[in-house]
Parts: structure tokens; sequence; C-alpha cells
């Protein structure tokens, strides 16, 4: 445990066949009223919005939205107790990425878009600091599904479910592509509690 930026910083990791990354950082409520969070349609576009931005930056195809993966999404939120947020892995059968605390739906997939910065697409290797980001553009991830939760501590939870999954180890070349020059997204993050949960798999 230590403290950056005014904030706790806890990282846990957990390797069977797959490897969970949980990493969640301390910050201020996020607005409870926002249309991106509160509206079905509002919700969806902004979802497919900031992911096809980001992938149609990196060679992959835009995904569609899943109403399987959704109620997937939904029903594991719905799930826990009242208005407590578990943050954690679902332990479902599709690539997931989790985000709690961000002002926006677009500033949760934002954060983990950034994380290209911190990718090295020359080795083409699974990261734990990147792997939200390298699910989010994987090529052959066709579609996504997303659900969402204010917690009790008025902070929204983002958890987004993608099918086929992506970070399957021996594959990253392929399938995470370096930006097109000059096509950058900028993204304004701003402050927020946020926790990201990702998986790689290892191919058979």
């Amino acid at each position: 445990m230590h403290l950056t930026n005014s904030a706790s910083l806890f990282l846990a990791t957990q390797l069977t066949l797959a490897q969970t990354v949980v990493t969640i950082t301390e910050g201020s409520p996020s607005p409870t009223a926002e249309p991106e969070w509160t509206s079905d349609d509002t919700f969806t576009s902004a979802v497919l919005n900031s992911t096809n931005s980001y992938r149609n930056e990196h060679n992959a195809s835009d995904v569609t939205w899943n109403n399987t993966l959704a109620d997937f999404a939904t029903d594991y939120l719905d799930d826990m107790p009242g208005d407590s947020c578990n943050f954690g892995h679902s332990g479902g059968p599709y690539s997931e990425n989790l985000a709690k605390g961000y002002p926006s739906t677009t500033l949760s997939i934002e954060a983990w878009g950034e994380e290209r910065d911190d990718y090295d697409f020359d080795t083409g290797e699974f990261d734990e600091r990147t792997g939200h980001f390298t699910q989010l553009v994987w090529k052959n991830t066709s579609d996504v599904g997303c659900g969402r939760k204010l917690c009790g501590d008025r902070q929204w939870y983002l958890v987004c479910e993608y099918w086929p999954r992506g970070n399957v180890v021996g594959q990253f070349v392929g399938q995470v592509q370096e930006e097109a020059l000059g096509v950058i997204n900028t993204p304004g993050l701003g402050l927020s509690i946020v926790g990201i949960v990702s998986f790689w798999i290892l191919a058979s």
C-alpha cells in the first residue's frame, strides 16, 4: 500500500488459467445525474462511440452492442446487495473491464484507452498496466455490452464485457496495432475513483 497523488493505490493479482488485475485509486465522488449514466440510450451510445473511437485509431473494426453481454454485466451488478459495490472480477466467460468513479461513461473508457501511453507496441506482450487498453482495441473482438450501478458512496460503477475474448497470449502483435500517425484521442480524465479489471488468457 502506498500513496499516489494523495490517493491510495491497491494492486492484487491472481494467476490461474487467467490473470486478474484489480487497481483501485481513491478520489472524489462523481456526478450522479450525468445523462451518460442515467439514460439507457445515452449510456449505450457513449460506450460505443468511445470504444469505437479508440478502435478506429488502432485499425480495429467497430464493435456492436450485444444485449447478452450487457445483461450479464447488469446481472453481476444487480447481484450485489443493496447499494454496495464489491469491486472485483465477475469470473464470467467474457473479457471484462471495470471502472468506478469517473464523471461520465466516456471518461471511464478513456481511462482504459489512455493506457496505450504505457504499452510497448514493439514487444507486443501483456502488461498489467495496459491490459484494459489492449482489450479495448483487440481486433478480433466484435461485441461489447456494459452495465452500470450507482454505489452507496455516490460513485458510478461500470462493467463492460467483450466477445470474442482479447488479451490472448501470443497474439498481441497482430491484434493490437499502433495508432495511425496524427490520429490521437485527447481525453480529459479529471480526478475520480477508478477501478479497472481485465485479464489475459493462455492460447491453447
